[in-house]
């Protein structure tokens, strides 16, 4: 690191837990942010501000007047640009150093595979079931940790399925592939603004900490946050021998 970067990081370095070869750890790392919306937003800005030395964020949609409410990584001027052209001018205003890969696309199975492979952690801040049991086949197939967030009215969760050691569960162990889930979007049902920056916040520490291995991951836990009342509950996950996906018999494993 050179007298700037330091400087800059300087908060970070001051940790024992993290130190100098903390910083290089999350300076020489890739996130791969799937999703460019309200929890995509913050964990995207937090990890650029804490100098993740990548970040490739992928999304297909372009921004409109309604994500304004919460999606703070955009801004009035940016209604009708790519997402992801409008967060990575952000990302990049908040650390020039970094470099942010912009990819306006819906990344199919084979395609995240692909870029999965590539990355030190995954973010899931996508809003459905399909494209969260995608990206959990993928890390699942290259053995890489992902944080999965979600936020609808004023409940969100957040949980780290981190498939390296073989002993952990899956997504697809706490919500079954071959079981019908309903999606449930913002556009129809609502979402208290700030709830998607808490969860996308937590998101981003917990990618972190698994990027400089400190501390104790989400791993074989799901937290639920009643924002109403500003609860906090916490739940064990259990991994799922059967799964069709993480499973002795899994194909994709």
């Amino acid at each position: 690191m050179n007298d700037q970067q330091l400087l800059r990081y300087s908060r970070h370095i001051l940790l024992d837990q993290i130190g100098i070869e903390g910083q290089q750890a999350l300076l020489d790392a890739h996130a791969l942010v799937i999703g460019a919306g309200g929890l995509g937003a913050p964990a995207a800005m937090y990890l650029a501000a804490s100098g993740v030395g990548k970040l490739t964020l992928v999304d297909d949609d372009t921004v409109d007047l309604t994500n304004l409410q919460r999606q703070i990584i955009h801004g009035t001027a940016s209604v009708g640009q790519p997402k992801v052209q409008s967060a990575r001018a952000q990302l990049q205003s908040i650390n020039p150093e970094i470099e942010v890969v912009a990819l306006q696309e819906r990344a199919g199975d084979a395609r995240l595979r692909e870029l999965v492979a590539g990355a030190t952690v995954v973010l899931d801040c996508t809003d459905n079931f399909a494209t969260r049991h995608a990206i959990n086949r993928a890390c699942v197939a290259q053995k890489v940790p992902l944080v999965s967030g979600a936020v609808i009215r004023f409940d969100g969760q957040v949980s780290v399925f981190d498939p390296r050691s073989g002993q952990q569960p899956c997504y697809s162990c706490l919500f079954p592939q071959d079981q019908q889930f309903a999606d449930e979007a913002c556009s129809t049902m609502g979402v208290l603004a700030p709830l998607v920056g808490v969860v996308g916040a937590m998101q981003a520490a917990e990618a972190l900490k698994l990027i400089m291995g400190i501390g104790t991951s989400l791993a074989g836990r799901l937290l639920l946050l009643d924002g109403l009342h500003m609860e906090w509950n916490s739940m064990r996950v259990q991994r799922d021998a059967a799964c069709p996906v993480c499973g002795a018999g899994a194909l994709s494993a």
